[in-house]
């Protein structure tokens, strides 16, 4: 008798956190929605496109524990590789982006087999060296363009029956693939595979002791944080019609850290909002130039001293205080 009347208390929690995320998730998605007639659509799809490449991020930092300070590779090299099979080889859009994320789930599973040898400050310095080694390959290669990046890029028909060039059609493209992407992302956090991961995180030496190969799974996640990180890349180039230096340069890699970190680290949320945080500071903010960056710096600042959860983090924590 004791043990059912604890269990319904036991899984209380639980079913508290899901209905929570379900209701923010249809928040999100009606926000998302009616957000067009509200401001400039353009800036909501680059927003989405960047929420998607914080989120992929995040699964590997906030549920593996890696911290990776070269993510604009897989980001900045699918943003190529979208732009120039859509502009030299006339790929239509739906090829231009499995193409680029292709690209990316390459360059993660090369990346993750070299770094994942190595633990702590040590990883994230040679994902760091990997990415700026395809930074001076992107600044020197033709293709790319160089310093000029790869402009005018065509939106073209998707599925040779939508007009991307209409910016309605665009939008509704960009947050389906961001919202598959997001669900996907969710999926597998509360997957068996993601428990593992969770497990590594807390604590890999008990994990191989219970007899996980936690290399594997972690070069599993770290491909699949990667390929994401591609699609976002991908839409991005298609979207903005233009790929750039900026997409593979480290300064992005540090932009979705400061994304991830100020909205909640380990969050399913946190990324979005950290996102939409940081490119609005930035458009409001574009005429105090390069003080942008001291700005986001003492944001930084704040964040780890004042908001160490982040935005959703804290007002998680509230929640739970509150309930």
């Amino acid at each position: 008798m004791e043990q059912r009347v604890a269990d319904p208390i036991a899984r209380q929690p639980s079913a508290l956190r899901t209905h929570a995320e379900t209701i923010a998730f249809v928040v999100m998605v009606a926000a998302l929605m009616v957000a067009p007639f509200f401001t400039y659509p353009l800036f909501l799809m680059q927003a989405m496109c960047f929420a998607l490449f914080a989120c992929a991020f995040n699964l590997l930092i906030g549920y593996v524990g890696l911290l990776s300070f070269g993510h604009a590779l897989y980001f900045g090299w699918a943003s190529y590789l979208a732009a120039y099979s859509a502009k030299a080889w006339g790929f239509p859009p739906e090829l231009a982006i499995l193409t680029g994320t292709a690209t990316a789930a390459v360059c993660g599973l090369v990346a993750g087999s070299l770094a994942i040898r190595r633990q702590g400050i040590y990883f994230a310095m040679i994902t760091l060296a990997l990415a700026q080694m395809m930074y001076f390959f992107a600044l020197q290669a033709k293709f790319t363009g160089g310093e000029d990046g790869i402009q005018a890029v065509p939106r073209g028909l998707l599925f040779g029956i939508i007009d991307l060039r209409n910016e309605v059609a665009m939008y509704i493209v960009v947050l389906v693939i961001f919202l598959a992407g997001f669900l996907f992302i969710y999926r597998i956090i509360h997957s068996p595979f993601g428990e593992v991961l969770k497990a590594i995180r807390e604590n890999e030496t008990r994990a191989i002791s219970l007899g996980y190969k936690t290399d594997r799974y972690k070069l599993v996640a770290f491909v699949l944080s990667a390929t994401l990180a591609g699609v976002a890349g991908a839409t991005k180039a298609i979207v903005l019609q233009l790929a750039s230096l900026t997409d593979v340069n480290w300064p992005m890699s540090g932009e979705v850290v400061l994304m991830t970190l100020v909205g909640g680290l380990g969050t399913i949320f946190g990324p979005v909002v950290g996102s939409f945080v940081i490119l609005l500071m930035q458009y409001k903010l574009a005429p105090v130039g390069e003080w942008v960056l001291v700005i986001q710096g003492v944001i930084f600042v704040a964040c780890v001293l004042l908001f160490r959860r982040g935005v959703i983090g804290e007002l998680a924590n509230w929640l739970r205080i509150k309930l």
